[in-house]
């Protein structure tokens, strides 16, 4: 099975986005996938600061690195605040691509990135369903060495999209998270593929 880590840039208790990364899991799972569901308040992270990186790398950072290395395959679901990504989001992977001075893996700040086929998902109560955090983030990934996918999908009036147990309750949404699943795996099950 293929593996795909999903994840939320919100540590909301109710977050739109943390809903739909659980339900964007649970569709790729569907599809014969080996879903990941991340939670950032997993992970005891500060505020990104040289000289606190000088002191030494947090060890949730290398956590953090050591399981965004281990997929090939993302999904990310972008809150959007003030029509862009969350400062949590950014924080994350600010921290993420930074190298750690002399250690014989994390050295190199981009490989936790390089190479990773990402899907953009996002949720919002508005009509835009976040969309425009999705354009913001797209840019910070590619120059991070990241894949993404030309296809995403934007939830839009995200407080009714959920059904009592979380998951989407409309068969087109769900369809539209599946098709991006589907455009996620395809690319990395061929960017990954052995060479003949």
């Amino acid at each position: 099975m293929q593996k795909i880590l999903v994840f939320a840039g919100s540590t909301r208790a109710q977050s739109f986005n943390r809903r739909l990364a659980h339900a964007a899991a649970g569709i790729a799972r569907g599809l014969g996938a080996d879903a990941t569901v991340l939670e950032l308040s997993d992970y005891d992270i500060p505020m990104y600061n040289a000289d606190l990186e000088a002191r030494g790398t947090p060890p949730d950072v290398v956590r953090l690195k050591e399981a965004l290395h281990a997929h090939p395959a993302w999904l990310i679901c972008s809150p959007e605040y003030n029509g862009s990504y969350t400062a949590l989001l950014k924080n994350t992977l600010d921290w993420a691509s930074s190298p750690v001075a002399g250690h014989a893996t994390w050295g190199d700040g981009t490989l936790p990135f390089r190479g990773k086929v990402v899907g953009l998902l996002s949720a919002s109560n508005g009509s835009l369903g976040g969309l425009r955090s999705q354009g913001h983030l797209a840019p910070l990934l590619m120059n991070l060495e990241c894949w993404v996918a030309p296809r995403g999908f934007a939830l839009s009036q995200a407080a009714t999209a959920f059904d009592e147990a979380g998951a989407l309750a409309q068969a087109a949404h769900q369809s539209r998270v599946a098709e991006v699943v589907r455009q996620v795996l395809w690319a990395a099950e061929r960017l990954h593929a052995p060479e003949a």
